[in-house]
């Protein structure tokens, strides 16, 4: 139930109908016994000053940021970690910007990457990403080329589409994922692949959704019920 100390943390994107964050960030809520709520707030790019202006004047306790906006975000906060950000914390009205995508890829040693995409979620990515990082998109070089590369990683929304064919020896991150559970065209070749590694969209919302959680509240994420939200076995 929602009242008056309810604190709030909302989603800003276009479009965040089928975002499993709201699933999972009150999971989270309930488990830790916060009287916090996670809201979807579908805001079209010409709107977004005003939205984020609204959350400092509504006293909101932060956001988490997605598709169009997380590199336009930057320029609306007191301060930024980096040319990305996908969590705003808000306190004492001053706006904080944070990259917690970096914990998608954190751990994950690469000699030579394959990046799919040159938007904010890719370039929320690069900080984290070791070794010679080639970056594809559809404005420079196309298709995809995961020769020689024992990463690859799909930044982008795609999700039907099998981009580039992966090999057993390769690992794969992909930041997409189907609401359903359904795996990804790239996740469901990567697995037929054998490949050992394979870090699937919903894995990745956890992760990053993880570190989020702890910005916002102090507390520890429980990651496990997170998991359990998004359909992933513990």
């Amino acid at each position: 139930m929602i009242d008056g100390a309810t604190r709030l943390v909302g989603l800003l994107g276009a479009p965040v109908a089928e975002s499993l964050s709201p699933r999972m960030q009150n999971a989270a809520f309930a488990a830790r016994g916060l009287d916090w709520a996670y809201v979807p707030l579908e805001v079209e790019p010409t709107r977004l000053a005003h939205a984020v202006a609204g959350l400092v004047a509504m006293g909101v306790a932060g956001a988490n940021v997605t598709i169009p906006h997380k590199q336009a975000i930057v320029e609306l906060c007191d301060e930024a970690d980096g040319d990305s950000v996908n969590t705003l914390v808000i306190r004492d009205g001053r706006v904080q910007g944070f990259n917690t995508d970096r914990a998608i890829v954190a751990g994950i040693a690469s000699k030579r990457v394959c990046l799919i995409g040159d938007g904010g979620a890719a370039k929320a990515l690069l900080p984290e990403l070791s070794g010679d990082v080639r970056i594809f998109s559809r404005k420079t070089e196309w298709p995809p080329d995961g020769t020689g590369a024992d990463l690859i990683v799909n930044a982008t929304p795609v999700r039907d589409e099998l981009l580039v064919e992966p090999r057993g020896d390769q690992n794969v991150v992909d930041l997409a994922y189907n609401a359903d559970g359904r795996p990804t065209a790239l996740v469901a070749a990567a697995r037929d692949a054998g490949c050992e590694l394979i870090v699937d969209g919903l894995e990745a919302l956890v992760r990053q959704g993880a570190a989020s959680f702890e910005l916002w509240t102090g507390v520890s994420a429980p990651v496990e019920v997170m998991r359990a939200a998004v359909g992933l076995p513990a």
